[in-house]
């Protein structure tokens, strides 16, 4: 559904691409959900065990940096995993102010087991784009993301 918008030719461009783009995302992570790869984490909580999976033991504040999350939501996302017992709290030895997460065995046990189907989901969505296509996307992306910069 385009804009309704009646402003200037940009506006009405710039209104309909972030229309697309919003309603492919909202689309692609609907068809994700309703596989339930992950299972009953939210979307933030298997974001952090993923990033952890993936890239060792970090502190609280690098993780939500890594997911584009706040202070406040990754304490209570991160209270929570802990609650389940999928991840622990541990002082850093370089830093006793820094608190460094890692994966529990159980958490371990969890995303290895869930994560290659994941990912095979989103391989299985992203087919509806070329192996070029994906790469532009992905290029396009991440320059929307940078706020116009190349990188």
């Amino acid at each position: 559904m385009p804009t309704h918008h009646a402003g200037a030719e940009e506006e009405v461009l710039a209104l309909d691409t972030f229309i697309k783009l919003t309603r492919a995302a909202d689309a692609f992570m609907t068809r994700l959900a309703r596989r339930q790869t992950i299972e009953d984490l939210t979307i933030t909580q298997f974001g952090v065990l993923e990033t952890i999976y993936h890239l060792g033991p970090m502190s609280q504040r690098a993780i939500g940096d890594k997911l584009l999350k706040s202070g406040g939501n990754m304490t209570l996302v991160i209270d929570n995993l802990c609650k389940r017992g999928l991840v622990k709290r541990t002082r850093a030895t370089q830093d006793r102010r820094v608190m460094l997460i890692s994966l529990t065995d159980e958490g371990q046990a969890l995303i290895s087991r869930i994560f290659p189907g994941h990912a095979a989901a989103i391989t299985e969505e992203m087919c509806a784009l070329t192996a070029t296509e994906q790469l532009e996307l992905g290029r396009l992306c991440k320059k929307l993301g940078r706020g116009g910069g190349e990188g």
